[in-house]
């Protein structure tokens, strides 16, 4: 069979709840909302995991955190655990890879033939959080409010420097794609840091929501009204040495809306070089999880709530109809969608690989009930969650049970599973939860991992040390022109169109 090309564009923290079916009204994503008119919108796709570096790792093998052993943000990424990249590039696709992916260990590859930058976070085990130390903040790199309050205009930081080198080398690449050189299919995988605080967007972007009543604070819940787990998650953000105003909240809401818009003319532009190129593209837009954006008090993500745990998930490839899915569906779907729709068969794996395939659930097909894992910094022992049709159900071995009823309580506000009512439903699902997962022996898994981790990483920063993040190389002498090349042959053959 012929097989399709698939670029796929990730943003960092985009929740999902701001795309309900495609870009909220509200947001200026032009680019977006045209992509989501010809996609397939899964209104409630969810992450495995609510963490940068767990979330990756499992949306690209659709293995949840506990088989792919990615607890955290310092979790090493196996080279034995196949992914997307390597499934394509095994059936003869062209590979590559322009921005984040939070790769952690020396196989800083994982599938891809090619990436185009290096990572924006570190690739060692320096941010390895620690169960034997409940309650403790580890200052250099755990989240603070300081995102919140630092919340303005720049017209370069950290982020937007990243963010602008992955597009050009997105777009750089497609033209090459174009030439022909390479007669394989090809997946490209862009993946954004924006719009993942600190809350800081150029003038132009920023000005696009001055005044925007989405600005405006959402409702907090008191300290002592949060769940055991949101109390870690304020505890582990230092939110005491912090007094947010509410002008702080519009400013920090207000630099994330105009960092989408940003994200979007990255798309943009992106989009318009693959048809200035006459490609055609299976086109992925998703999130590896969301933000709180200030909802219940709370920032970031690390939690189930919907803003953090939900994210956008947009797919337009024949062969999938164009329209709104309700149907809740995970990010580890991924994969087997794009070997459904590559038409490679994942039956080698198929035991060990925790997603579905997404191209019968868009036609109105059933998903099994979606799973959710959470073990890193603000807990002290895993989480876990299944959203099943209208009911999300947590589990934690350290924290009372938890249970919504989605349709009726979006919000998330009131736990039924006190409710004598709903004690049918809770005990279903919790029969769900004991048949997937041994909490006692996840915890043991996550605390070995742990404490081997502090003892490798405090080893390899003592004495002289080499890093695992990814150096890019560039041939500079295989480029424009060089005297081992024929110039005639060399200006014809990087010229697309040819002829006109």
């Amino acid at each position: 069979m012929s097989r399709p090309n698939i670029l796929i564009l990730m943003a960092d923290q985009l929740s999902g709840v701001l795309f309900p079916d495609g870009p909220a009204p509200f947001l200026n994503a032009p680019h977006l909302r045209a992509l989501a008119e010809r996609s397939a919108r899964f209104a409630n796709c969810y992450t495995a995991s609510p963490l940068c570096a767990p979330a990756r790792a499992s949306f690209m093998s659709g293995q949840l955190p506990r088989r792919t052993r990615v607890y955290d943000n310092a979790a090493e990424f196996a080279s034995d655990i196949p992914t997307y990249a390597h499934h394509l590039r095994r059936a003869g696709y062209a590979t590559c890879l322009s921005g984040k992916m939070h790769f952690v260990g020396p196989d800083q590859m994982h599938g891809f033939e090619e990436r185009l930058t290096t990572d924006i976070y570190p690739a060692d085990f320096g941010w390895t959080p620690d169960y034997r130390k409940p309650g403790e903040r580890i200052d250099w790199w755990y989240h603070n409010m300081g995102s919140v309050t630092g919340a303005g205009v720049a017209e370069i930081t950290n982020q937007y420097e990243y963010d602008d080198e992955v597009a050009y080398n997105a777009c750089r690449k497609l033209y090459d794609l174009s030439r022909g050189a390479d007669d394989r299919p090809w997946c490209l995988t862009v993946s954004f840091t924006h719009p993942h605080d600190p809350f800081v967007a150029r003038r132009r972007y920023w000005d696009l929501y001055e005044g925007a009543a989405e600005r405006e604070p959402p409702e907090a819940i008191p300290y002592d009204a949060h769940d055991p787990h949101a109390q870690r998650i304020l505890d582990a953000c230092d939110w005491r040495s912090f007094d947010i105003t509410a002008d702080q909240v519009r400013r920090a809401r207000q630099g994330y809306f105009a960092n989408i818009s940003y994200i979007d003319d990255k798309v943009g532009q992106i989009m318009d070089v693959l048809r200035d190129t006459r490609q055609d593209a299976i086109v992925v837009v998703l999130s590896d999880h969301g933000e709180m954006l200030g909802d219940r008090g709370l920032w970031f993500k690390m939690n189930f709530y919907d803003p953090s745990a939900r994210v956008p998930l947009m797919i337009a490839a024949p062969g999938m109809a164009a329209g709104r899915v309700d149907t809740p569906v995970s990010t580890i779907d991924l994969l087997p969608t794009l070997a459904d729709l590559a038409g490679i068969s994942l039956a080698e794996v198929s035991p060990w690989t925790d997603g579905e395939t997404l191209v019968p659930v868009a036609a109105g097909g059933p998903r099994s009930p979606v799973p959710m894992e959470y073990a890193a910094e603000a807990s002290v022992t895993p989480l876990v969650a299944i959203r099943d049709g209208r009911w999300k159900y947590t589990r934690c071995l350290a924290d009372p049970e938890q249970l919504f009823d989605m349709d009726a309580d979006p919000g998330e506000r009131t736990n039924l599973a006190p409710d004598p009512a709903h004690a049918a439903t809770l005990a279903r699902l919790r029969a769900l939860a004991d048949a997937r997962w041994d909490l006692p022996a996840y915890d043991a898994e996550v605390r070995e991992s742990q404490a081997r981790r502090w003892v490798v990483y405090e080893a390899l920063r003592n004495g002289a040390y080499f890093p695992w993040d990814y150096q890019p190389l560039m041939q500079a002498s295989e480029r424009y022109m060089r005297n081992h090349m024929n110039l005639d042959t060399l200006e014809e053959s990087k010229r697309f169109p040819r002829g006109e």
